[in-house]
């Protein structure tokens, strides 16, 4: 019950002249006490007590003896208070029947005297003697703290709270109440103006407007500023040469000349009965699979290298861990945390690096796929980047390239598109070799060659998937064309709509009469997924904790547009107090907040019926979320506040006083700090995946009404915002976060309805 600790003594010895000299400082507090007694020899059902003088029992009566509570398998524990005026005890233990009236068994020897927290003579056992010929020992242990009357009076409130039944026992996970009566519930206080736009307060300016994700993709290092290559007069440098692609880029080179020749497709690569085996580094025959629509598992990152031991005759597993497979461990705890460590010590070197390589024609989404699929990644811990070839090409060659340039047939457009390739996928594995660990490399990629290409350049270096999206969906085919007009640099400075479009519908005709569906090494085929009403995915020669957890993401993901409402349960009793965790009650003006969301759900979602409420398991989310009427309210464990442990009731003015180490080592590192017995941002991000996953999945709105660190890890993940940032991100209570998503990519607008 105590937490004002200024000094403290656990003693197992009790006794000697130096323990009596180490005393507890009789001033500035009150006396706080646990007794304990340990015994691994358990004698049926009997149960240590304690009895003495004032202020302890005030009688040596044993049927008036306190019962010790069991705090494990071994020790039993009696803690109390010591008033200032009675900090000498007179005491002793005994032994009584949990079910019977045997008659109580009383410790041998003389009474204990405890003063200001010592316990004097030597007596660290306490010896109970059964009958003539057996003997009950159990050691004793002795903990006295001063604590400040504030702090027990802190401890007592927040122990009352605690133990008062909940508001919301008994509501099941999943319920669903009728609309409120208009009218009943309407008042000065509680309701809200016609237009909503009135509550607008400014979001952040990085997520409050539309931004093209292309824009948003990794900066060229290889190109300068003026759109030409930057200096690669460093000691490292290399020139590649790539021949059978129609390209040649010539570069210095201070150390060798080096040829990348891409081979014959037809020969490297007959169909898709040919892998890479990454074991020995060359091709080998697989059984062919109808349609490819089979999972093929090869070694992947899972698999150990095995190394002879000089010693020994036996092969054992290497496990050490070299720099560069300390700096690919991702920032992250639980399963991720898990399942890297094993990748990096066991998989092959190569595959400790992962490239998603896209195909498809233009206009399939892939660019929002690569921008979903990387925020995800960053989400979860992984350092990932994206890099988009449409970048390099503008800032190479320019933005006002004609569908001419896109022709098969055009020799000077196709060595440039293959040199900008060639330019973003070298960038992609530098940025690996530094210590990044997927890479999302984003281009048409339409032939066979250029993926060889793409292949024979990350030949030992990285592991590729290639990731294709097919849509037969003309309709929305047609939408991401009108999209790609209206917002792509490539047609910023032509004015004409309908020009534009014209051109566009060239480009993508040069495409079509060239493309090769991806039938080569490992890859995903996502087949009019982007609906979100059914479709396709197919899984080839895929293995691995990360290519795993990317299969059943995208399995989830659909570009159909709606609204994701994030906001904080309304002002609790324990955020008036300054009190952190807890199940408390909404405070007055947390209940008119409650009121108040219901109003604006209700005129905000009024047209979306199938839409839904979810809340944490704390009474002051589920309280939040009782006025708000017609849909279903779906209550999430995952969505809990961050547990914080032994502090969970504190103010962090008690932290710091208290705890004043764990009160350094949270200020230090927000992210990755754990509360004693608790959780940090990092283990909350864990659990929150398959809330994440859901939300994706999800067709129509959401409101979340759930906690602070919960809802900053949430908001980050659709704002893309770096781990670092979490622990930081302002979530205001009495505000609501709308999220839009949809083929635009994630807008955000926020709603104060509360001071």
């Amino acid at each position: 019950m105590g937490t004002g600790v200024s000094k403290s003594r656990e003693d197992g010895s009790h006794g000697g002249e130096e323990e009596r000299e180490e005393s507890l400082d009789q001033a500035g507090g009150q006396l706080y006490l646990s007794l304990k007694m340990e015994n691994y020899k358990r004698k049926g059902d009997i149960i240590p007590h304690v009895y003495g003088s004032v202020p302890l029992v005030g009688s040596w009566d044993s049927s008036k003896a306190l019962p010790m509570e069991r705090e494990s398998a071994s020790m039993w524990e009696l803690s109390f208070v010591v008033p200032p005026n009675h900090e000498t005890l007179d005491f002793k233990f005994l032994l009584k029947p949990r079910y019977n009236n045997a008659p109580c068994i009383v410790e041998e020897g003389p009474n204990r005297l405890l003063t200001g927290g010592t316990l004097q003579g030597d007596a660290r056992l306490a010896i109970f003697r059964l009958n003539a010929d057996e003997v009950l020992e159990y050691r004793v242990f002795i903990h006295a703290d001063r604590v400040s009357p504030f702090d027990l009076a802190a401890s007592w409130r927040a122990y009352q709270e605690n133990l008062r039944p909940s508001a919301v026992r008994g509501i099941p996970d999943v319920t669903i109440n009728s609309l409120p009566e208009m009218g009943a519930e309407d008042n000065s206080s509680t309701s809200l103006e016609l237009d909503l736009e009135h509550y607008v307060v400014p979001a952040p300016s990085t997520n409050s407007g539309f931004v093209y994700a292309a824009n948003n993709t990794e900066t060229p290092r290889s190109l300068g500023h003026a759109g030409v290559f930057a200096s690669m007069d460093g000691p490292g440098s290399v020139s590649y040469s790539f021949k059978d692609a129609g390209v040649s880029v010539d570069r210095p080179a201070t150390i060798k000349e080096m040829e990348v020749i891409v081979p014959d497709s037809s020969r490297v690569y007959s169909g898709p009965g040919m892998v890479e085996s990454k074991s020995v580094g060359t091709f080998s025959p697989l059984q062919k699979q109808d349609s490819h629509r089979g999972l093929l598992v090869d070694r992947g990152v899972g698999s150990p290298r095995l190394v002879k031991s000089a010693s020994a005759s036996t092969f054992t597993v290497d496990l050490r861990l070299d720099t560069e497979t300390k700096n690919s461990i991702p920032a992250a705890a639980g399963a991720v945390a898990a399942a890297a460590v094993a990748d990096q010590m066991l998989g092959p070197k190569e595959d400790r690096h992962l490239a998603i390589v896209l195909v498809g024609l233009p206009a399939r989404g892939k660019t929002f796929t690569a921008a979903k699929l990387t925020r995800y990644l960053r989400w979860l811990g992984h350092d990932t980047k994206h890099f988009n070839v449409g970048k390099y090409r503008r800032l190479k060659h320019g933005s006002n390239q004609s569908a001419d340039f896109f022709r098969a047939d055009n020799p000077e457009g196709m060595e440039a598109r293959n040199e900008v390739a060639a330019l973003a996928m070298e960038d992609m594995i530098s940025w690996m070799q530094e210590g990044g660990q997927v890479g999302i490399f984003d281009a048409t990629n339409s032939t066979r060659k250029r993926r060889n290409m793409l292949m024979k350049m990350a030949e030992g270096k990285c592991k590729i998937i290639f990731l294709e999206t097919l849509c037969n969906d003309e309709r929305i085919i047609e939408r991401n064309i009108r999209l790609k007009i209206q917002q792509s640099p490539d047609y910023a400075e032509e004015p004409d709509f309908e020009a534009g479009y014209r051109d566009f519908k060239n480009r993508l005709d040069n495409y079509e009469k060239v493309y090769e569906p991806v039938e080569e090494g490992s890859y995903i085929k996502m087949i009019d997924m982007v609906s979100g009403n059914g479709g396709q995915i197919q899984v080839n020669n895929i293995s691995g904790y990360l290519p795993g957890r990317i299969v059943f993401f995208l399995v989830n993901t659909h570009l159909t547009p709606r609204p994701i409402l994030l906001t904080r349960h309304g002002e609790s009793k324990d955020n008036v107090r300054g009190r952190i965790g807890g199940d408390t009650e909404l405070s007055d003006r947390g209940e008119i907040y409650s009121k108040k969301l219901a109003n604006f759900v209700e005129k905000r979602l009024k047209s979306e019926r199938a839409a839904s409420i979810w809340t944490s398991t704390l009474q002051r989310t589920i309280l939040t979320a009782t006025p708000i009427g017609g849909f279903p309210k779906i209550q999430w464990r995952a969505l809990d506040e961050i547990y914080a442990g032994v502090c969970d009731g504190m103010t962090y003015e008690e932290i710091k006083k208290n705890m004043p180490e764990e009160y350094e080592g949270r200020k230090k590192d927000k992210l990755r700090y754990r509360y004693p017995r608790g959780e940090s941002y990092l283990d909350v991000i864990q659990r929150l995946e398959p809330v994440i996953i859901e939300l994706e999945r999800q067709r129509a709105p959401v409101v979340v009404i759930s906690h602070q660190a919960v809802l900053r890890a949430l908001y980050a993940y659709f704002a893309d915002r770096p781990l670092k940032e979490i622990p930081h991100i302002e979530v205001p209570l009495h505000t609501i976060i709308e999220i839009q998503m949809g083929v635009t990519g994630v807008q955000e607008k926020r709603y104060k309805l509360m001071d």
